[in-house]
This record gives structure tokens, C-alpha cells and sequence, in this order.
């Protein structure tokens, strides 16, 4: 052969392209997102607003285009069913940030417990995150 670097040049390429191909098509678990409270503590005043963060864990940076669905604001009651109240998801001026009205008129501890769709994803991710309500 005439130019033998040819030949392991062209082979490294398709290697290189190959290894690309695969790595972009495979997809997260979503066990690699957590859901964190941007503020553990809110004052219960009724209506109040309280915002979340959707994280990629490897990376460590917030998901920015997550849809969020199945909202529910429960406080864990000793012996009995939780206690629910209205939730209601509210549009956010900050990247990465997931914002919800609702009422937490009584002091204490409350749970959000959310599911979320990550682009590119196949699986839905949920969680739940814990606030304190102070009166």
C-alpha cells in the first residue's frame, strides 16, 4: 500500500464516529435528577409561593426545560391521611427554577411532591421536596 496512514486514519475516524453515534443516543436514568426547594423555609401567610429546582446529578446543573405535571402539597398528619391543600404552577423568570402558588395557611411541615418529563428523556422523574411553614 502506498500510504499506509491512510488506512488507520480512516479507520480511526470511523471508530471515533461510531463511539459518538452511540454515546449520543443513549439516554439517562432518571434517577439521575433530584428535585431540591430553592427555599426550605416560607412564612405560612395563605397563599404563598414556594420554588424548586430540577438537578442533574452528574453534572450538578439545574434542567432549564423540564415540563412539570402532578403537583400535590400534602402535610403529613400523626395517625391520619395527610392534609391537603391547592397547588397551582406559576410561570418562573428564572432558568432552572419551578415556581407554585399555594396555601399554607397552617405552620409546619409540608411535602411537594412533583413529576417531571426531561427532553431526551424516555423515563418520568418525581420526587418529593419538604418545606417548612413558620408562622
Amino acid at each position: 500500500m502506498r500510504y499506509p496512514f491512510q488506512r488507520r486514519f480512516a479507520t480511526l475516524l470511523a471508530i471515533c464516529t461510531l463511539t459518538i453515534m452511540a454515546a449520543g443516543s443513549a439516554h439517562a436514568d432518571p434517577k439521575d435528577y433530584r428535585f431540591e426547594a430553592v427555599q426550605a423555609h416560607v412564612k405560612a401567610a395563605g397563599d404563598t409561593v414556594v420554588a424548586l429546582r430540577l438537578i442533574h446529578i452528574p453534572d450538578n446543573k439545574p434542567v432549564t426545560d423540564a415540563v412539570i405535571f402532578g403537583s400535590k402539597m400534602e402535610m403529613p398528619m400523626a395517625g391520619m391521611a395527610p392534609m391537603a391543600t391547592k397547588v397551582a404552577a406559576l410561570k418562573s423568570t428564572t432558568p432552572g427554577e419551578y415556581r407554585f402558588q399555594t396555601d399554607l395557611s397552617d405552620g409546619g411541615s409540608w411535602t411537594l411532591t412533583v413529576s417531571a418529563k426531561v427532553q431526551g428523556e424516555t423515563g418520568t422523574v418525581s420526587g418529593s421536596v419538604p418545606f417548612i411553614a413558620m408562622k
